[in-house]
């Protein structure tokens, strides 16, 4: 019996970091003085923003292909998948607000980490409607 804890597990450390992020915007607002729903006027701010909102974007992606990469594949390679994806959204994090050209190397992370999930679920879902029968 698959339970996909692994999966679970790496799934709610997922949303753990994204709340972390969401935490981080408090603290630069905090530290800036501005004020919600002010989203411009100091660029620490933004970064934290545009990083949580980033986020947010690549969170839906993230969950439904490595729920879908466990399912039709390997719990374990998912969740390791998955904390490869934490690890470069962690990295952009910091990087991007640190010097946003400092994102890339934790943006090409994750994405390379979702790619595989995504594509490596749509490839087994598409193989098994075709052999199954659709």
């Amino acid at each position: 019996m698959h339970t996909h804890s692994l999966v679970a597990v790496v799934s709610l450390l997922a949303l753990l970091v994204y709340v972390w992020m969401v935490l981080r915007v408090g603290g630069a607002r905090r530290a800036s003085g501005i004020a919600p729903p002010a989203m411009i006027g100091d660029p620490v701010l933004e970064r934290h923003i545009r990083v949580q909102a980033n986020t947010l974007e690549w969170l839906p992606i993230f969950l439904v292909s490595l729920w879908l990469f466990a399912f039709y594949w390997n719990d374990r390679v998912a969740a390791a998948l998955g904390a490869v994806w934490i690890v470069g959204r962690i990295l952009f994090a910091l990087g991007y607000v640190a010097e946003p050209k400092k994102r890339e190397m934790g943006f090409m992370i994750q994405a390379l980490a979702a790619g595989v999930l995504l594509f490596g679920a749509l490839g087994r879902a598409i193989y098994v409607a075709v052999t199954v029968g659709i």
